[in-house]
């Protein structure tokens, strides 16, 4: 079993986080639309505003960054994941469920009691990821850089 700790993202922490997001969805750079990727990866600006409007955690194994996911309250008691990642290798290790769950726990201290996503059709197993942590589909599907975003919510 792989050891790992969840920390809050620190600034040195930028460049670590971006090539997790990039090792993580390389994979479906294709089945993506060139903005769509670009937005989904990020850039060093683009991190950084990210890391001042959301509270972005890692997940470290063995001190380097194996993992990431934002979140934010939004009001009326909800919040928003968002550029959830784990590298390749860590994948099916535990890591994802513990970024979520470290998350949900930002969230809920935050003072959220519902919580959404969206994720977009390539993505099937991290769908399914979202759907065992119960997570389900609200039906709402938005444009995103020309392709379907679907919104996912969970009552916490």
């Amino acid at each position: 079993m792989t050891s790992y700790s969840i920390r809050k993202a620190i600034e040195d922490d930028a460049a670590a986080i971006l090539a997790c997001l990039q090792a993580a969805f390389e994979p479906f750079r294709t089945q993506y639309t060139l903005t769509g990727y670009a937005d989904t990866v990020l850039s060093p600006e683009t991190i950084r505003r990210r890391m001042q409007t959301m509270v972005i955690l890692v997940a470290e194994c063995s001190g380097a960054v194996a993992g990431t996911i934002g979140c934010a309250a939004v009001g009326n008691g909800e919040g928003h994941l968002r550029g959830m990642a784990v590298l390749p290798d860590q994948q099916g290790s535990g890591l994802a469920e513990a970024l979520l769950h470290a998350a949900e726990g930002e969230l809920r201290g935050l003072g959220c009691t519902r919580v959404t996503l969206d994720t977009t059709e390539p993505l099937r197993r991290a769908i399914r990821f979202y759907e065992r942590n119960g997570y389900r589909s609200t039906g709402r599907v938005e444009d995103f850089f020309g392709m379907a975003l679907y919104e996912y919510a969970k009552e916490l």
